[in-house]
């Protein structure tokens, strides 16, 4: 399963996160805060446009729900 978005293209970042964590002597910290990976993901929603089934990030999905309500009010107004 992959966490890439279908639209944009936006996926898993990796990073590192720092805790300072205390150490087992005498609740010091050795010489600097430990590093641990870790991996951020997008917020992936599956969602339904055109009759395909596709996998969107929460920002791609919003600018589509936007861009079809304007397209709606648009249509409702007379010239």
């Amino acid at each position: 399963m992959s966490f890439r978005c279908q639209i944009c293209g936006k996926g898993k970042v990796v990073g590192r996160t720092g805790r300072h964590k205390p150490g087992v002597a005498g609740g010091q910290w050795k010489k600097r805060a430990p590093k641990t990976v870790k991996v951020f993901k997008p917020n992936l929603q599956w969602a339904t446009i055109g009759g395909k089934r596709m996998k969107l990030c929460a920002k791609c999905l919003k600018k589509i729900k936007t861009q079809s309500a304007r397209r709606e009010t648009k249509k409702d107004t007379p010239l």
